[in-house]
């Protein structure tokens, strides 16, 4: 039990921060007892900013939106720390059983869990739950168990019942529908399930309707608000580069972001040509985009694989695009992509390098078929036939690209908001180009 005099000392310590009186501040700690020092080092509620602590009144979600560094992870932690333990503001007695959900498992437990910021680093020795990998659990001290769940596997939530849940980085699950739906339906225990989702947003449809439903309250919260934790300079060198893009008010400001009005690609394209599988492919190939300069700081490296059916059905397989602009290394990146996918050919853009392109992927492996192409017309012209596929519902996502997808919602008549290349989206064409288009830009007569 927490006695009034550590009462005491907590209201007059959030008073003394919020007053920024650090001559009180300093006497009050000076008074403190070991024991003491320690609780409040560690008590979340009295250091956490107001959008790192749960909202008031009735709510079913609490979104949590982000930029990147903001507190996302240390937020969601904290919440699930204090359900399971029965602790103000989150919860009047122990939550019994708890559901996490990540991206991947990996996600779940090397960010959630075992992170800097998670489960794991926010409990108080006494209390730490333990952690069993095999079973895929937490286990408190006082029977509290949390179970850990990944979007990759929807059909896992199927069965078991939750009284809260927290839910990571909802925008980049790869069956993001699916795996909700299920923690719905799992969401049964107790008076009133809860769950928070900590997440940097994109705007797929349901973090949309998230945001318009009745029982959904919303925190968010920009990278720099949480600048005492991260390194120096994090900031000035980040936000100098993507401070006012499109990117930057996503990843650092935490702003759902809605396409552009002059883009070729639209989001709810992209979502209805996703799929979970490619059939049987007649064709399939690697197309790389080199960077222009192989100093430091030069554009990236595309590198895109797709495939097309006997049908004439376009498959996007797999973007690994890289930052790397040494020849020989992004050579060697494109070469296992080929082998990865078993492709056909790898088709290389080598208006910037010429003939060093078709050479150093030969170095890298001379057994494999290079067909290099050269770019006679700007991009948006190039891209336009290309975007015109996916309008028809030729072309198909095995799965979700969200950086080759948010590039392409965010390539205008001006390219990219950034400024920067399009190195994902010029991959892209060259491979969808190769497969389904004609060197006039016209589809390939197919004959079935």
């Amino acid at each position: 039990m927490t006695s009034p005099t550590s009462t005491r000392s907590a209201a007059i310590l959030r008073d003394a921060l919020k007053q920024s009186e650090a001559r009180a501040i300093e006497a009050l700690l000076a008074s403190l007892s070991r024991a003491e020092t320690e609780r409040f080092s560690r008590d979340f509620s009295i250091f956490a900013r107001p959008d790192q602590l749960p909202p008031e009144g009735a709510w079913s979600t609490w979104l949590v939106m982000g930029g990147r560094g903001a507190g996302k992870t240390r937020t969601g932690a904290e919440w699930v720390r204090g359900m399971a333990l029965g602790e103000p503001p989150y919860a009047r007695k122990p939550i019994g059983r708890i559901a996490l959900l990540g991206e991947t498992q990996g996600e779940v437990r090397e960010v959630m869990i075992e992170g800097v910021s998670g489960l794991l680093a926010v409990h108080r020795a006494r209390e730490r739950p333990v952690w069993l990998p095999s079973r895929r659990r937490l286990e408190w001290p006082n029977g509290a168990i949390a179970q850990a769940f990944s979007a990759e596997d929807p059909e896992g939530l199927r069965g078991p019942q939750f009284a809260a849940a927290w839910a990571d980085e909802l925008a980049k699950w790869r069956n993001a529908e699916e795996t909700w739906d299920m923690l719905q339906f799992g969401l049964r225990l107790g008076d009133a399930p809860r769950q928070v989702v900590t997440t940097t947003p994109r705007p797929i449809p349901l973090m949309k309707r998230l945001l318009k439903d009745a029982r959904t309250r919303v925190s968010r919260a920009a990278t720099r608000a949480n600048v005492g934790n991260l390194a120096p300079g994090f900031l000035e060198t980040i936000v100098g580069r993507y401070a006012g893009t499109r990117l930057g008010r996503q990843e650092l400001e935490g702003e759902l972001i809605e396409d552009r009005v002059d883009a070729l690609w639209r989001r709810d394209l992209i979502e209805r040509a996703r799929v979970e599988a490619a059939p049987e492919l007649v064709r399939i190939v690697v197309a790389v985009d080199p960077p222009a300069s192989s100093r430091r700081g030069a554009d990236a490296c595309g590198l895109v694989a797709a495939g097309i059916a006997a049908d004439g059905h376009a498959y996007v397989l797999e973007d690994a695009t890289l930052n790397e602009v040494q020849p020989l290394r992004w050579a060697r990146a494109a070469i296992a992509l080929y082998h990865r996918h078993q492709a056909d050919c790898l088709v290389a853009e080598v208006n910037q390098g010429g003939e060093m392109v078709a050479s150093v992927l030969a170095e890298a492996d001379s057994s494999v078929p290079v067909r290099s192409v050269r770019a006679t017309r700007g991009k948006w012209l190039r891209a336009e036939p290309v975007a015109a596929l996916y309008e028809q519902g030729q072309v198909h996502h095995v799965g979700a690209f969200p950086a080759l997808e948010d590039e392409l919602c965010d390539f205008g008549l001006d390219g990219l908001s950034s400024g920067r290349s399009p190195d994902r989206l010029d991959a892209l064409v060259w491979a969808l180009t190769a497969l389904c288009l004609g060197r006039s830009g016209e589809p390939k007569v197919r004959r079935m």
